[in-house]
């Protein structure tokens, strides 16, 4: 008897030294969570906090790294084996990324745990998805608005936009707002792709990438109507600041100061016009002029994690906190970015009272993904380089896009 009580006290203590072996192990577990935009901090060091409130044998490490360093340390540690266990991700840079094999896939993870991706914009599911293949949960996203000046459009008289503007209503008011004596421009016609050409583009019915990322969409007839829009601005209805004046004196800020009454740009300049005290009351946001469709470009981030990572399961579960309702409601209530989590973006609404940021929300219905491919920055830079000429006036906007749409397709074609 005594024996038998020996050998179940002994089996005892070995079980409970057992699991305390293992709880040590467990709680040895380190993530590294790789980020830029030190104005999310606060956001991030909640979710983490609350994560491992759960999960108390994981601890999570913030690795900042500010944006313009971000890609090429990035790469660095890609070829090095030394990426953190999760990391942002963006749109222009996933497709490399995953074709190479350094993101891991979580199609398999998302079917165990039943993750609903209908929780989420289903353009930026697909903007994560290569090859049928799941790589990402989406983090946030950001859409494209025309914010223009209360102040400016009370002056002349004119209705503030909203969404029965198309293209037309939207020349016709900044011919009207246009006054070259006082040096305000209706609008300013940017020269950028997320924040302009792109929603054109997609508004006259064109397209930027074929779906199977081999063809250029540029010299299609719809695009350049897209495009000519702006060079239409500046050359044509002369209701925008040339591009040499708007290289001088960014549009921006033109429009931070007055002297620009209409401007295309995205949500997450909200901040910057709450914090500026001309923009704080005098300006306000609505959904963009309707071409021949309505469409607007949405991008946003996605957490990944790296395919070498020596925790797998554990990064997995903090994925899918980031991307739960509860992360998404965090970030909400910051007001720094639009959550991705569908339901949770009315308290990022709210953070701001100053401007009519539903807008940017409703518009997700009719949203485009951004453009990409394995390597978009090389047909990127091709966009910047001749779009350039024909903002200035040098070629037209038809002989631009030839030299694009070739140079793009050489690329596809080596990618």
């Amino acid at each position: 008897m005594k024996k038998t009580r020996v050998i179940a006290v002994l089996l005892s203590v070995f079980l409970v030294m057992g699991l305390f072996s293992i709880s040590v192990l467990a709680k040895s577990v380190t993530l590294r969570y790789g980020l830029w935009g030190r104005n999310q901090l606060p956001a991030m060091e909640e979710i983490i906090k609350e994560f491992q409130e759960i999960h108390p044998n994981i601890n999570v490490k913030i690795e900042l790294t500010p944006f313009k360093q971000y890609w090429t340390k990035l790469e660095t540690a890609a070829i090095g084996g030394t990426l953190s266990d999760v990391f942002w991700m963006n749109g222009p840079n996933f497709i490399k990324y995953a074709a190479n094999g350094i993101l891991l896939p979580i199609t398999d993870f998302i079917n165990k745990d039943n993750i609903v991706l209908g929780n989420y914009p289903q353009s930026l599911v697909d903007l994560y998805t290569f090859e049928g293949v799941n790589y990402a949960l989406p983090k946030d996203f950001d859409t494209i608005g025309l914010w223009f000046n209360k102040e400016l459009f009370d002056a002349a008289g004119i209705s503030y936009p909203d969404e029965s503007w198309d293209w037309a209503q939207l020349i016709d008011s900044a011919q009207k707002l246009t006054d070259p004596a006082a040096g305000v421009w209706g609008i300013a016609a940017v020269l950028e792709d997320q924040a302009g050409y792109y929603n054109t583009i997609y508004q006259a019915g064109g397209y930027i990438i074929s779906e199977d990322k081999k063809s250029s969409g540029h010299n299609q007839s719809e695009a350049i109507a897209g495009l000519k829009f702006w060079t239409d601005l500046i050359h044509l209805y002369k209701v925008s600041p040339t591009l040499a004046q708007m290289t001088d004196t960014s549009a921006i800020n033109m429009f931070e100061s007055g002297k620009v009454a209409m401007l295309y740009h995205g949500s997450w300049n909200q901040i910057r016009f709450a914090n500026n005290e001309y923009t704080r009351d005098r300006v306000d946001v609505a959904v963009l002029p309707k071409g021949k469709e309505r469409a607007v470009v949405i991008h946003g981030l996605g957490n990944v994690i790296a395919a070498n990572t020596k925790h797998p399961e554990e990064a997995w579960k903090f994925l899918k906190f980031l991307g739960s309702k509860r992360a998404a409601e965090i970030q909400a209530n910051t007001g720094t970015v639009i959550p991705a989590f569908n339901g949770t973006q009315n308290a990022w609404v709210q953070a701001n009272p100053y401007f009519n940021l539903q807008v940017f929300i409703d518009m997700v219905d009719y949203s485009k993904p951004y453009p990409i491919s394995k390597d978009s920055g090389k047909w990127v830079e091709l966009e910047t380089k001749y779009f350039r000429r024909a903002w200035a006036g040098q070629i037209r906007i038809e002989d631009a896009v030839k030299e694009v749409a070739q140079g793009m397709n050489q690329y596809l074609a080596q990618e």
